[in-house]
């Protein structure tokens, strides 16, 4: 493989989509294809023993984002989405911002054996030495997308249940929309039926990159085309999601002509993998533990008048907890305090959590994390037999936290025991609080957005989905 790509790249054993050990195999020639015989993962197709006589490129539109093509293939990867790239483009004086994911902050604090609060100080002193401008939190961002989720469904809950029959544009259940491998799975493999379902809510870290693009530039004293913006995530799916076409946009730029040129700018030009942050701090020979801790910039971060984090309950988003609330509270007045009721279905991967009201289930919502979990979802829907009314779905068992980006576990550890302790440091030092009352986002609305579910929300919070077809294409040496 190219030196271009990371070793985190090059080396990772992934299982962040489809179980590894499955090879990418695409006909060129319109071979019939033999069907691998398991029972528990999408259809696999195994391709005959005759090799093509040249080497096939798959192109992003192909990619499943299998842990085989993440990590075996540099034709899929884009050489933007790499350590080196960040760092040229940082010699290059760009404007960089870095925003970081709660879930990386917690694989960091796992491996130095700190808190999540001193692994964003010190990410900050790390890469403000680097001469990048500024470095955000994700929480923030979150929350804004969890606000347009509420009012999306409950907008939806409202046309399909309550003015009275099943609304043909806008079916139940809503199947969240945060994670990209789920989105790759359900655009590239389960065809059109499905997407009608999925919340139109972009996720964290591209909302993330709307707010820098759009709005936080310009209190910058910058244009969108002047920022660099970095993302660090627990997912290498990620990095697919920062390339797709839905989160590109045009603006018009002065040479020094004056005259007018269009250029496309990325919501996020760039992701790092929570191993990849690791990578760096190594290859600066960092003192990670003994780095400084810097103050935290509340422009885009979630942290309070005394230094604390806050955000909410749920270490993949907290979309079903928070989406919950907000309905049983508006739509039937049940203000529900302290932890919600999920109850383990099959196994701890499929929960599910219900309101009853006078003895008549008004409300019913389900957490489903991996693959044979989610088939069973996408079947149950498919033959019109679903009771859910939202589904918080994740592509990776156990959710955000046992993405493939993650760092992996020490010699001796399990991965059990470290997604253990990645959930146990993942609520340190974060308070919980209402994403409706938070100072920052409500700030952004005002300033911006001007109130959840408005047209400039949905303009700038939203997104669409579609059917991909794939295409392939010749490599040529």
């Amino acid at each position: 493989m190219s030196e271009k790509f990371s070793a985190t790249i090059q080396l990772g054993d992934l299982n962040d989509f489809i179980a590894p050990s499955q090879s990418c195999i695409v006909s060129v020639k319109g071979r019939k294809l033999t069907p691998a015989k398991r029972t528990d993962q999408p259809e696999v197709y195994i391709a005959p023993k005759q090799v093509p006589a040249k080497p096939v490129t798959i192109s992003l539109k192909d990619c499943l984002a299998c842990s085989g093509c993440i990590t075996s293939a540099e034709t899929v990867l884009l050489e933007k989405q790499s350590l080196d790239e960040f760092l040229a483009n940082i010699n290059k004086g760009n404007a960089v911002i870095v925003s970081v994911s709660p879930q990386s902050r917690a694989s960091l604090a796992v491996h130095f054996g700190i808190s999540s609060l001193q692994v964003l100080k010190k990410l900050v002193t790390l890469f403000k030495s680097m001469a990048v401008k500024a470095v955000f939190d994700t929480n923030s961002s979150k929350d804004i997308t969890l606000i347009e989720s509420c009012k999306e469904f409950v907008t939806r809950y409202e046309q399909s249940k309550i003015i009275g029959g099943e609304n043909g544009e806008l079916p139940l259940p809503i199947l969240a929309s945060s994670c990209p491998g789920w989105i790759c799975y359900a655009e590239k493999t389960l065809g059109s039926f499905i997407l009608p379902y999925i919340s139109s809510v972009k996720s964290p870290q591209q909302a993330m990159g709307t707010i820098i693009k759009n709005h936080v530039c310009q209190k910058m004293g910058l244009g969108p085309e002047d920022v660099y913006h970095v993302t660090v995530m627990p997912c290498y799916d990620k990095k697919l999601e920062a390339v797709r076409g839905d989160f590109v946009f045009e603006v018009e730029s002065q040479n020094s002509s004056q005259e007018k040129n269009v250029l496309r700018v990325s919501e996020v030009d760039s992701v790092l993998t929570s191993g990849e942050v690791l990578d760096l701090i190594k290859l600066k020979a960092v003192d990670f533990k003994s780095l400084e801790e810097s103050p935290l910039d509340d422009m885009m971060i979630n942290v309070n008048e005394n230094g604390e984090l806050f955000g909410v309950l749920g270490s993949s988003g907290g979309y079903g907890d928070t989406i919950f609330r907000y309905a049983a509270k508006n739509l039937f007045g049940r203000d529900i305090q302290g932890p919600l009721d999920f109850k383990i279905i099959r196994n701890s991967d499929f929960q599910e959590v219900i309101l009853e009201v006078d003895g008549e289930t008004k409300l019913k919502f389900a957490l489903c994390y991996g693959f044979r979990n989610l088939q069973n979802i996408v079947r149950k829907i498919k033959s019109k037999k679903c009771d859910y009314d939202f589904v918080e779905v994740m592509a990776c068992p156990s959710g955000c936290l046992n993405g493939g980006g993650q760092i992996k576990p020490e010699p001796g550890q399990t991965g059990k025991d470290l997604i253990q302790s990645l959930n146990a440091v993942y609520a340190q030092n974060v308070l919980v609080a209402d994403p409706f009352v938070n100072p920052l986002v409500r700030r952004l609305y005002d300033e911006w957005l001007e109130q959840p579910g408005s047209k400039k929300a949905k303009k700038y919070m939203h997104t669409s989905y579609h059917p991909v077809i794939k295409t392939t294409s010749q490599h040529i040496w």
